[in-house]
């Protein structure tokens, strides 16, 4: 069973999200998760603004895992694959602020890490990866040993530094500058259910902390543009929100059905969204630590989210339109596209059980005016009638296969489907915006001539949700 998705090379968080990097070393991360690898958009984990370099002068590429290969291909061919031998390659990201060295980290089914360069990478003609430095976790004596990754991550703003999500609920901490065969024991978990943080004893040792998150797999993880918080999301249902520098829990809260399967950070590191197995979107405010809209729209569990970065979120002076744009995709094949209207946001007036909901610009409920919650406190899910409701403004089916991601970039919007099948959608012209159309094949756009099948081995079975194979572009 796999799944694809792809990232674009840029920026990053490392959640599942498409990445784009471009050969003129100006273009934009996506917003989303990673910084250059992982899956369909983000920066997603893209949500970075610095350029990628162009390392062979011919332009944008795609990193994607399908298998036991990693692609890195351009647009229009492929251009190099590097195979594995002992596990699949899950996710990747790339760093494109890397100063020297490797900026490239994969991790495995095993649970085992690599770290290279590109670069490297794409100079060789080899099918093996190229001076790759391998990092095989800590709790060597933990029967959580092997547990297969999740999501990889570049810390913005600290030179070398990365993290591992596991599906056993565990986090690492990894520092590229040290030796990655050290042996490095944790102490055991006692409760699977409460955070810990415990650091290695060895000033030598690699990784350098460990994590322990939640009970079950962590499914997705993103850093604020800045680096200063990390958003986690899980097994258990649970978006968490920590201080990284200070390994503290700032705040969380809870889908309404379900496992939360991806989260990304807008550019103003403001507003969280989160999709997972309640077929919602949901955005959640940093200020006010907790949900302050849910979106309904998918059929299906919401595989990807990102916000649209080239889209100017609000300035605090007041100036600009007071609107953040994003997108999300789902198993239902679907891309919605949102807008939030922060002065325009519905707020939801409180009714008897037997009354049906409906929504005025009044009173706020007492979910709205309730103050912050204490830092460190895990929230229930607020009753859907307490939180403003958004409707999506475009609804397209664009693949005939489940979606895993999506990525935004200055000219395009990319979709990617767990058969491995990416397409690039043509943001409108600004001529073509004055014209009105009801039509949302019209305000997609076609999708260009450069959509194709990356690989056509890469074929998907079964309907449950599987981790996405990752894409990069750079």
């Amino acid at each position: 069973m796999r799944s694809a998705a792809a990232r674009l090379l840029g920026s990053g968080n490392g959640s599942k999200a498409l990445s784009f990097g471009g050969g003129n070393g100006a273009n934009r991360a996506v917003a989303g998760s990673s910084r250059l690898g992982g899956g369909l958009g983000t920066s997603t984990n893209l949500g970075g603004s610095q350029g990628v370099t162009n390392y062979d002068g011919k332009g944008t590429y795609i990193v994607f895992n399908a298998a036991d290969t990693l692609f890195i291909s351009d647009l229009n061919s492929q251009e190099k694959s590097i195979h594995f031998s002992n596990s699949n390659p899950l996710c990747h990201a790339f760093d494109p602020e890397a100063k020297e060295g490797h900026d490239l980290i994969i991790g495995m089914g095993s649970g085992d890490v690599y770290s290279m360069s590109l670069r490297q990478q794409l100079q060789d003609p080899g099918r093996k990866p190229v001076a790759a430095q391998h990092y095989n976790k800590g709790d060597k004596d933990s029967s959580s040993n092997g547990c297969r990754c999740t999501s990889v991550a570049w810390v913005p703003e600290r030179e070398g530094i990365f993290v591992v999500s596991h599906s056993d609920g565990n986090l690492y901490v990894y520092d590229k500058n040290k030796d990655g065969n050290t042996d490095c024991t944790f102490p055991a978990v006692k409760d699977q259910s409460q955070f810990m943080v415990a650091h290695a004893k060895s000033s030598k040792s690699n990784p350098i902390a460990r994590w322990h998150i939640c009970q079950g797999s962590i499914n997705a993880i993103s850093f604020s543009p800045d680096g200063a918080y990390l958003a986690t999301v899980g097994r258990d249902g649970y978006l968490r929100v920590f201080d990284f520098s200070k390994e503290q829990l700032i705040f969380g809260g809870r889908s309404y059905y379900g496992a939360l399967l991806c989260c990304t950070w807008s550019s103003d590191g403001k507003y969280l969204l989160t999709g997972g197995e309640d077929d919602l979107v949901q955005v959640w405010s940093m200020d006010d630590r907790k949900i302050v809209a849910w979106g309904e729209g998918h059929n299906s569990w919401v595989s990807g989210v990102a916000f649209d970065s080239y889209w100017s979120p609000p300035s605090s002076d007041g100036s600009g339109e007071n609107v953040y744009r994003f997108g999300s995709v789902g198993q239902d094949t679907q891309l919605l596209l949102w807008d939030l209207a922060l002065d325009e946001i519905v707020v939801p007036l409180r009714h008897p059980s037997s009354a049906s909901p409906t929504f005025s610009g009044g009173s706020p409920s007492a979910h709205w005016d309730n103050a912050c919650p204490p830092t460190g406190v895990l929230q229930p899910s607020p009753r859907m009638r307490d939180v403003p409701k958004l409707s999506p403004l475009v609804a397209h089916r664009v693949h005939a296969d489940p979606l895993s991601g999506l990525v935004f970039t200055n000219e395009s919007i990319l979709t990617i489907c767990r058969e491995g099948l990416i397409k690039i959608w043509a943001r409108p012209d600004q001529s073509e915006n004055n014209q009105q159309s009801n039509s949302s094949e019209f305000v997609l756009g076609s999708p260009v001539p450069k959509d194709r099948v990356i690989t056509s081995s890469n074929k998907v079975g079964g309907s449950s949700f599987k981790k996405p194979s990752s894409v990069l572009v750079t």
